[in-house]
C-alpha cells in the first residue's frame, strides 16, 4: 500500500485558540500489520489538548502536532489479512495523536465496533468513559456507600464518573460551576452538589459531610484543591488525579509552574500509610503504552454498556472542522458540558 494524504488541523503555533490552528495536507506512515486506517467522520476534544495547546502538556508531540485521541470512522484498509473482516465497518478508535485528522492510523485493538450508534455519544465512551471506567473499577475499587467528590462534575469525565458511581450505589457529590450545571448533575444522579463559585467548596463540603469524611475524590485540577481534598478525605481513602487544569490558568511561565507544585504541598509517604490514605495518579496515554489490553477491555466494557443503555453519553456542543478554534476556546474558558464533537462533514 501505498503512503497515504490526508487532511488535517494541525497545532502550529503555541497559544491563544484563535492563532494555533491550520489546515495542512500530511502524509501517514505505511500500515503495519496489526493496524488500520480509519476514514474519519468526527473526532472529539479533551482538555489535555487545550494543555497540549498552551505548550503546558509534555506527552504532546512537537510542532506542527495533529492532536486528537478519538475518532469515529469507517475502517478502509488494514495492514495484515487477519484483520480483513474489519474493512467497512463503522467503529470508534482510540489514536495516540492524530485525531484531527481526514484519515488515522491505529492499532487493531485500539477499535470497537459501533454500527450506527450516535457519533457524539461514541466518542464521548472513548477517552471520557474510558478513563472514568478504569479509576472507578481499577484504581478506587468504588464501593457501594462510598462518599465521592467528583471536581468539574458536568464535563465529558465528569458525566462519566457520575453514572459509573452511581452504578457502583455510591453517594456522589458533584462539584459545579453554576446553577445550570447543578441541574445536569443533579439529573445525571448525583445526590449532592457544590458550586464553587458560591464559595469555597472545602467549607461547603464539610458542612454537607457533617462527622464522615470523603472517600473517594477524583481530581482533574490538582494545584491548590489537592490539600483541600486531602483535608475532606478519611482514613480508607483515595485521591486520584488526572489533570492538572489548574495549571492551565497560569500567565507566568515557571514562576506559575512552580507556584502550582508549592500549592499541592509535601506528600510524606510515613504520613499516607499512618492515615492510610492513597494518592493516586492516571495517565491514560501510559496505560495505552504499557497496558493496552487493559484500555481494551475498558473501552469494550464501556460500548457495551452503552449499547445496552445502561449508561448515557453526554454530548455537549458539536460543531464543523472550521469551528475548531471556537471549540477548543469554549473548553479553556468552562463553557461546556460533556462531550464537545468536531464534524468533517458540516
Amino acid at each position: 500500500m501505498n503512503h497515504q494524504q490526508t487532511t488535517a488541523l494541525a497545532l502550529v503555533k503555541y497559544g491563544e485558540a484563535n492563532s494555533a490552528f491550520a489546515e495542512k495536507q500530511i502524509t501517514l506512515p505505511l500500515l503495519q500489520a496489526k493496524q488500520v486506517l480509519v476514514e474519519v467522520e468526527a473526532f472529539g476534544l479533551n482538555y489535555a489538548e487545550v494543555m497540549a495547546r498552551r505548550g503546558l502538556y509534555g506527552e504532546a508531540p512537537p510542532l506542527p502536532a495533529v492532536l486528537g485521541y478519538e475518532v469515529v470512522g469507517t475502517v478502509t484498509a488494514v495492514g495484515s489479512e487477519e484483520n480483513s473482516e474489519l474493512i467497512g465497518k463503522r467503529v470508534l478508535a482510540f489514536c495516540r495523536f492524530g485525531g484531527y485528522a481526514k484519515h488515522v492510523i491505529t492499532e487493531s485493538h485500539a477499535i470497537a465496533e459501533i454500527n450506527d450508534y450516535d457519533t457524539g455519544k461514541a466518542l464521548a465512551l472513548a477517552t471520557q468513559y474510558v478513563t472514568a471506567h478504569y479509576m472507578v473499577e481499577r484504581v478506587a475499587n468504588v464501593q457501594a456507600g462510598e462518599r465521592v467528590l467528583i471536581h468539574a462534575a458536568a464535563g465529558g469525565v465528569g458525566t462519566a464518573l457520575i453514572q459509573l458511581c452511581k452504578l457502583k450505589g455510591a453517594i456522589v457529590y458533584a462539584k459545579v460551576s453554576s446553577a445550570s450545571k447543578e441541574k445536569i448533575v443533579t439529573e445525571l444522579g448525583a445526590d449532592e452538589t457544590v458550586n464553587y463559585r458560591s464559595g469555597d467548596y472545602e467549607q461547603t463540603l464539610a458542612q454537607k459531610l457533617g462527622n464522615e469524611r470523603l472517600d473517594v475524590s477524583f481530581n482533574p485540577v490538582a494545584g491548590s484543591t489537592m490539600k483541600k481534598d486531602a483535608r475532606l478525605l478519611g482514613s480508607g481513602s483515595r485521591l486520584v488525579l488526572f489533570g492538572g487544569s489548574e495549571l492551565g490558568k497560569a500567565k507566568y511561565g515557571i514562576f506559575s509552574k512552580l507556584n502550582f507544585v508549592r500549592k499541592m504541598g509535601l506528600v510524606v509517604p510515613i504520613g499516607l500509610m499512618m492515615r492510610s490514605k492513597t494518592i493516586c495518579g492516571v495517565n491514560m496515554l501510559k496505560i495505552a503504552d504499557f497496558k493496552p489490553l487493559v484500555l481494551q477491555a475498558c473501552l469494550n466494557e464501556m460500548v457495551q454498556l452503552a449499547l445496552k443503555g445502561e449508561i448515557q453519553p453526554q454530548v455537549g456542543k458539536e460543531y464543523s472542522f472550521t469551528e475548531l478554534n471556537q471549540a477548543h476556546a469554549d473548553l479553556e474558558n468552562g463553557q461546556t458540558t460533556g462531550k464537545l464533537v468536531i464534524h468533517w462533514n458540516n
